[in-house]
């Protein structure tokens, strides 16, 4: 009888060994927590106005696919079961001066690694459209001064329905903020979202429908896999090797 307990017991203690060694069903890799430290940054667009979660429901599931060890960061949190973490900084209705003026307080909680901005569409209709330009330079300036480690993404931001010469006239700013930022030494890369959606893409003329997110997921996955020692491969390239849609700096 004591020799039946004892292999018993050591029965047990197999099954318990292989059971941790077998992976479970998901990426625990990718799970909130863990990795490197992602802020979707802007408005409703990056809250998922619409469709909640918006973009970064595609954007997740493309990073865990391709292994990278992400947590997305952030004060806000929402999306659907399919969405592994759901935390982000988008903000309904927010203009660049609002976030702006909270910035400095979740850069020093969150610590991110990686930021993805989004922001400006709400300065198109308000009172200073013409002013959104150094608005988001100062932000930019703001950020890099306080995470300088980190990679800032800069968007231009997508069509609109409406003032769409307003929105061409402010996303041409953008390459110069970047730029100007880049030659400081500064770690900011600009991405052209505008190019990638079109008004169809957008269920109320200003927020995009999930075929519009899915695509702004594929621009954002494409401008963060070239990253080095970030999101994507941590080898340093050997020449910029960008996709079309990110500036070179």
């Amino acid at each position: 009888m004591l020799r039946r307990r004892h292999a018993l017991a050591g029965l047990i203690t197999l099954l318990a060994l292989i059971a941790a060694l077998v992976p479970t069903s998901g990426a625990a890799h990718a799970q909130p927590g863990a990795g490197v430290r992602v802020m979707p940054l802007g408005d409703s667009i990056t809250d998922g106005f619409t469709v909640p979660g918006g973009y970064r429901i595609d954007l997740w599931e493309k990073l865990v696919a391709g292994g990278q060890d992400v947590d997305f960061v952030g004060s806000q949190s929402n999306g659907p079961d399919s969405l592994g973490d759901k935390d982000h900084e988008g903000h309904s209705g927010w203009t660049i001066s609002q976030i702006d003026q909270n910035i400095s307080a979740w850069l020093a909680t969150y610590t991110p690694d990686t930021i993805l901005l989004h922001i400006g569409t709400n300065d198109m209709y308000g009172g200073d459209p013409a002013g959104a330009p150094q608005r988001l330079a100062g932000l930019v300036d703001h950020i890099t001064a306080q995470a300088p480690d980190a990679d800032l993404y800069v968007a231009t931001i997508i069509p609109l329905g409406f003032n769409d010469s307003v929105v061409r006239a402010f996303n041409a700013t953008i390459p110069g903020i970047v730029e100007n930022a880049a030659n400081a030494g500064k770690n900011v890369h600009q991405v052209d979202m505008y190019s990638a959606l079109t008004t169809a893409d957008l269920a109320d003329g200003v927020h995009p429908n999930a075929g519009g997110y899915s695509k702004m997921a594929t621009v954002w996955h494409g401008a963060l896999l070239p990253a080095p020692g970030h999101v994507g491969d941590s080898a340093a390239p050997t020449a910029c090797a960008t996709p079309a849609h990110v500036l070179c700096a």
